[in-house]
């Protein structure tokens, strides 16, 4: 079986934020699909898409990050998320890191930091619990 190169889900309401993310992970190497919305990312989920890991927004319209967080959990989907926010609130970075994603990056960060997540991420185990800010 060939050694096939993991698709990396992106999630951002922002367009060019889905796009610079995109060029960022493709420069590493890496494949990656990007939506605009944590409902975009269930149903191509639904649709038996498979992903290594997600890069998601906690701030969006509709469901936001944490959100789609819960969801994965309660239909027992294991996609390993990091996550990523311009805004600061309290707990939100602690709660993410309590339901188990891979990672928490306040913006912004490097993109050194960022792909060293993802690589995580993508590891068996993932290496949880990472809150960085830059």
């Amino acid at each position: 079986m060939p050694n096939v190169t993991p698709l990396i889900a992106i999630v951002d309401d922002d367009p060019s934020v889905r796009r610079a993310l995109q060029r960022l992970v493709r420069s590493f190497g890496l494949r990656a699909e990007t939506f605009h919305s944590g409902e975009g990312l269930l149903h191509a989920l639904s649709s038996s898409q498979a992903f290594g890991c997600a890069v998601m927004d906690v701030q969006m319209p509709g469901m936001n990050g944490l959100e789609v967080q819960r969801r994965l959990a309660l239909d027992g989907i294991a996609l390993p998320l990091v996550f990523i926010t311009a805004h600061e609130e309290d707990g939100v970075a602690e709660r993410a890191m309590a339901a188990g994603a891979v990672g928490f990056l306040q913006k912004p960060f490097t993109d050194h930091s960022l792909i060293e997540l993802i690589r995580r991420a993508l590891q068996p185990g993932n290496g949880r619990g990472n809150v960085t800010t830059g």
